[in-house]
């Protein structure tokens, strides 16, 4: 099994992924497109066009896991990534909201708060 620490960083994919891609394609994708290292232990998230369903990638220290989910009702309120930007990085926080259906854009930090992830 994998857990999430503080120490653990969320890397999601901005636009569309073909969620027929299995563990080489998303390996491909977290190297090639998120210019990231697959085997580092952090999440790496995905989602199709419509945004109904999303696959994790993450390394546990002895192989690669693929996790998925598909909603049967509704969308996820995905990320937008900014003009250039390769990855989205969030907190093990916010990705549990995102995969509950929390809009993240809907919520803010409070002012003592300090993001201690960049991008």
């Amino acid at each position: 099994m994998f857990g999430l620490t503080t120490a653990t960083r969320v890397f999601v994919a901005p636009g569309a992924t073909d969620m027929r891609k299995g563990f080489d394609g998303l390996f491909g994708l977290v190297r090639d497109l998120l210019g990231e290292d697959p085997l580092s232990g952090h999440l790496f998230l995905f989602a199709n066009r419509d945004r109904t369903r999303v696959k994790v990638l993450v390394f546990d220290g002895s192989g690669l896991w693929v996790c998925s989910k598909r909603l049967e009702k509704g969308r996820f309120a995905w990320p937008k990534a900014a003009e250039g930007q390769k990855r989205i990085a969030m907190r093990a926080e916010e990705l549990t909201m995102l995969l509950s259906g929390i809009d993240l854009k809907q919520t803010k930090a409070r002012k003592w708060f300090r993001r201690s992830m960049a991008a």
